[in-house]
């Protein structure tokens, strides 16, 4: 936890204590820890100077925040139309057995992060599997 917090305090030390600077200093958390860890989200918001619930909603609010664990690696298969006709969900089930992971999950040495999507906008592609964007 004290390494921790000392990278958190290294992260907040750039930020002046105003409420306008949660997002930016929640995204440099995440960029950290790759997910917001709870003591961190604690820590921003009485640094800038919000409530707890304040940024519990924005980190809940925006898709690119994760308040769990993510892996190093995300691996996203697309479950579309298309992609499911052509074998999305065998990938998945592939997938799922290789890395010891449920869909939704990440693995326990937090190197991937198995999950699906709707669509990338890749049909034509299909199956698509998009790992780390």
């Amino acid at each position: 936890m004290s390494a921790s917090f000392g990278r958190i305090e290294a992260i907040l030390a750039k930020y002046q204590p105003q409420p306008e600077h949660l997002v930016s200093a929640l995204q440099d958390i995440q960029a950290e820890f790759n997910y917001i860890p709870p003591e961190a989200l604690s820590a921003v918001c009485k640094h800038v100077g919000v409530p707890v619930s304040r940024g519990w909603a924005v980190a809940t609010f925006f898709k690119s925040f994760s308040l769990d664990p993510k892996g190093v690696h995300e691996i996203k298969v697309c479950l579309g139309t298309a992609c499911h006709l052509r074998g999305g969900a065998r990938l998945v089930e592939s997938l799922e057995r290789e890395l010891k992971v449920e869909r939704g999950h990440t693995t326990r040495d937090l190197s991937f992060s198995l999950d699906t999507v709707n669509c990338v906008g890749a049909c034509a592609l299909a199956p698509v599997v998009v790992v780390d964007e």
